[in-house]
């Protein structure tokens, strides 16, 4: 790792012991992987993408450092939607100290809370709404059927959302994975807000 970039120079000089040294052997394993002709997959949790984990995920994607995702349905949406509302997040630095009266004042205001960051809903959730709607009921008409990673790709490429872009489409790690058009595995997705929406969608209408 001494002959690569800065970052890389740092850690294997100052990342000896412990879970740094820890991260130094699952890098050196992970560029193993990769210089052998083999395939990554990486998996996510959590609520990465909020965190925004796409300014150096969406890179790894583009520089074929990635071949498959598996993630949980959140950080499938949630890239999205820090794509399309990023300067109406809030952040809750003192999350830890909020009452339930709290709780109920960001609900009110349509803030969704992950941890330190609230998701606004209305900027976040319903410039999405209609138009990853059509594209379930395209589908249905036509008698196809797609995994959830694919409804969100077919919304990402059609262009439909460059209107509400509100950080650089580079950092978007669910836009490089659609370019790429890398497999996901996404369990649970149901009982995320898209895949609860369209049940209710579906119940509501039948």
């Amino acid at each position: 790792m001494s002959t690569k970039g800065p970052i890389s120079q740092f850690i294997e000089k100052h990342y000896l012991h412990f879970n740094a040294a820890a991260l130094v052997d699952a890098a050196k394993g992970y560029e193993a992987q990769l210089n052998s002709g083999a395939k990554m997959l990486v998996s996510l949790a959590g609520a990465m993408s909020t965190a925004e984990l796409g300014k150096s995920f969406a890179e790894m994607i583009r520089q074929d450092k990635v071949q498959i995702i598996s993630c949980t349905g959140a950080n499938l949406e949630e890239d999205i939607m820090n794509l399309v509302a990023h300067s109406h997040y809030k952040r809750v630095p003192n999350y830890r100290d909020l009452t339930p009266e709290d709780e109920w004042d960001l609900l009110e205001k349509g803030l969704n809370r992950v941890t330190d960051t609230c998701i606004p809903e209305e900027e976040a959730f319903r410039r999405l709404q209609e138009h990853i709607v059509k594209i379930w009921k395209d589908a249905e008409a036509n008698g196809e059927r797609f995994l959830p990673h694919e409804y969100m790709y077919k919304m990402l490429l059609s262009g439909v959302l460059e209107e509400y872009y509100e950080i650089d489409l580079k950092d978007s790690w669910m836009y490089a994975a659609a370019e790429k058009n890398l497999p996901i595995v996404c369990p649970g997705w149901k009982i995320v807000l898209w895949g609860i929406y369209l049940q209710a969608t579906f119940l509501k209408e039948n």
